[in-house]
């Protein structure tokens, strides 16, 4: 029964991590398009007659900061993909028995 338990404890602890990964990049995600949203409404608001938006200095932000949201997605959602479901846990136990033939 106390295997059980930890083993449940261990399952909850591992999920609760990934929440927070999710958590953390839907943060960003929403801050950034915001963020790029005001940016845009700012930069409109000051063409002047006849100019055009689409400049390289409108989207400098846009770009770099979409880079640091685009490697953020990255550390979130591939190593699921990469390395399966069950990596980290295999990994895990893989560890765990080289030590205990020490």
């Amino acid at each position: 029964m106390e295997i059980i338990n930890k083993q449940d404890d261990i399952k909850y602890l591992e999920a609760r991590r990934r929440v927070k990964k999710l958590k953390g990049f839907y943060t960003h995600l929403a801050i950034y398009i915001l963020v790029n949203l005001l940016i845009v409404f700012i930069n409109i608001q000051d063409l002047k007659p006849g100019e055009s938006y689409f400049q390289y200095k409108n989207f400098i932000t846009l770009f770099f900061w979409g880079i640091g949201l685009v490697a953020h997605g990255l550390s979130v959602f591939v190593p699921q993909f990469v390395l399966g479901k069950d990596w980290e846990e295999r990994k895990i136990r893989e560890i765990m028995d080289k030590n205990k033939h020490k």
